[in-house]
């Protein structure tokens, strides 16, 4: 009789246990991921186009018809791809007393989110062909230096336009980066006589309190066989963001445009907005490893858009891009 009602108890709870654990809740650990946003494809002939245009209005200058006509084509197409653009205006003076009259050009994309990131270039172009061997004080087309790195961002900020990212980004084109001393002047010049727009955006800042992740700086990035190495105020001032742009480039397959090559450092718009602006920026730059310096084409006339190579905007934009929509 005890044998028998332990049987029966034990069945009992079996079948008891049995019918709770079908209506118990267990619980499952959160794995959840983020869903991965796409990186849209960079149009190399779209870039290549922003800038053909910039060249056709001529050297842009600063205190020109042809740099005012410009700048006013950059605000429009600014506007037109849903960005919230100002313009800087300020006066400054250049190493041979020259003053002047300056726009640096401030678009935000998504405007309300606190997290940004900047990219920035300069679109002026250089008033004189010091290293040219003929019409040494005309002024240049700048298709690479001062062209290409605006046609490459032109294009990204109209991808922004058909595709929104994560985080707010922040376009500036600088004014006057490229009116430094002249080659062969007895006057020696100084690191400050260059980049004169940055300079005043950081002694000025126009939006308070800004403190965007970190910086991208585009420069020369146009040319053929094309070449970025690691600038050295780079990596000093952000090497973690050069090492995040870098492994990109290689992941998507731009390694042999992105060289894992050191070199010493270029005074560039990205120095003033890590010492000014204590935003960590970093410089894609286009560099002639062999010689040592930039390309032949640097402050000549064959700065024109016969040295325009697609292939090259596109490993640029398309890493700066994957960089961007990527970046949580």
């Amino acid at each position: 009789m005890g044998k028998r009602i332990s049987l029966y108890f034990i069945l009992f709870t079996i079948i008891f246990l049995s019918c709770d654990d079908e209506n118990r809740v267990i619980p499952t650990p959160n794995t959840q991921v983020e869903e991965r946003i796409p990186t849209p494809i960079f149009n190399a002939d779209s870039a290549y186009d922003f800038i053909q245009t910039q060249v056709d209005f001529g050297p842009r200058v600063p205190n020109t018809k042809e740099h005012t006509a410009c700048a006013e084509w950059l605000v429009k197409k600014l506007d037109s791809y849903g960005a919230k653009t100002m313009v800087q205006e300020g006066e400054v003076t250049a190493f041979n007393g020259d003053k002047l009259q300056i726009k640096n050009i401030i678009a935000q994309f998504n405007p309300e989110k606190t997290s940004r990131l900047l990219l920035f270039s300069h679109w002026d172009t250089r008033p004189v062909a010091d290293k040219d061997k003929s019409r040494q004080g005309e002024p240049i087309d700048g298709a690479n230096d001062g062209g290409s790195g605006v046609g490459v961002l032109l294009e990204i900020a109209r991808q922004f336009n058909l595709q929104e990212t994560k985080l707010g980004v922040d376009i500036i084109f600088f004014d006057a980066e490229d009116y430094g001393i002249f080659e062969g002047s007895m006057n020696r010049g100084a690191e400050d006589d260059w980049c004169l727009g940055s300079q005043y955006w950081g002694n000025n800042p126009p939006i308070a309190n800004y403190r965007p992740r970190f910086g991208i700086l585009l420069d020369m990035v146009g040319e053929t066989n094309a070449q970025y190495p690691k600038e050295y105020f780079s990596t000093y001032h952000a090497g973690n963001i050069v090492n995040k742009v870098w492994n990109t480039a290689r992941n998507i397959g731009y390694s042999n445009y992105f060289i894992n090559t050191k070199i010493g450092q270029i005074t560039d718009d990205h120095r003033y907005v890590n010492i000014l602006a204590n935003i960590p920026s970093i410089d894609i730059i286009g560099w002639n490893t062999t010689t040592n310096t930039f390309g032949d084409y640097h402050h000549t006339h064959k700065d024109n858009m016969e040295g325009i190579d697609k292939n090259s905007l596109k490993a640029v934009g398309q890493t700066v891009m994957e960089v961007v929509y990527q970046e949580k």
